[in-house]
């Protein structure tokens, strides 16, 4: 089977300093920034900002929307946070599922406990990638008990979004892939790789194309396979 290399096509820059987690909505696209813990809407075309507030999450690093709610990976705090959609203000906070130390700074000193980042909602369940577990979790929102969880390649999951079959793509930031998973078992049905620099931050799909956000760089754009 021939590599998918990724094209990455540059559509506008987050008005945030560090876009870290990006979800598709039909009237907008929702990014969360995890320098000023800002939430934005954005026009898909202009990118012009159609809705910003400032939520009370630490070093963000996901975000989707579901039950009427945003919901935030509030990563450095080890939280899940639920908002309101129209203030970005906090409901509720729960703890992060596979919150600890990534497995390339185990044995530092000062190796920081972390929790989860890439998030995505589907028939009322919360997805939950977090790279120290290296698993998607998840979650029941109602109770916030965990039914189910699933291994994901590289050590540093990231970004997730829907795919077809019901799988879902899974981007690990430091192997430069995106990887389409089957959700019962992790099993894997397809790979993209994004050459460097670029890199998958948050990741989300919108009518069948993935779009992508990268923290460095402020990029907002879509993935699409070389011709």
């Amino acid at each position: 089977m021939a590599s998918n290399i990724a094209k990455v096509n540059k559509r506008f820059l987050c008005p945030g300093p560090q876009p870290n987690g990006i979800q598709a909505a039909p009237d907008g696209l929702w990014v969360i920034d995890q320098v000023d813990h800002k939430v934005y809407k954005l026009d898909y075309e202009t990118g012009e900002t159609l809705f910003a507030a400032q939520t009370d999450t630490v070093h963000s690093s996901g975000i989707t929307v579901g039950d009427g709610y945003l919901w935030i990976a509030s990563t450095y705090e080890l939280k899940i946070a639920k908002l309101e959609l129209a203030t970005g203000r906090t409901i509720a906070k729960y703890d992060s599922p596979g919150a600890g130390i990534t497995a390339p700074r185990e044995g530092i000193a000062d190796a920081r406990t972390t929790g989860s980042h890439g998030l995505e909602w589907k028939d009322g369940k919360l997805y939950v990638a977090t790279p120290p577990s290296q698993m998607v979790h998840v979650m029941n929102p109602n109770t916030w008990e965990e039914e189910h969880q699933f291994r994901t390649p590289g050590f540093r999951n990231h970004g997730i979004a829907w795919g077809p079959d019901d799988r879902l793509w899974v981007a690990d930031t430091s192997a430069g892939t995106v990887s389409l998973l089957d959700t019962k078992d992790g099993r894997v049905y397809d790979v993209i790789r994004v050459a460097a620099p670029d890199e998958v931050h948050g990741l989300t799909a919108h009518q069948g194309v993935l779009w992508y956000c990268d923290a460095h760089t402020r990029d907002i754009g879509t993935l699409t396979l070389e011709d």
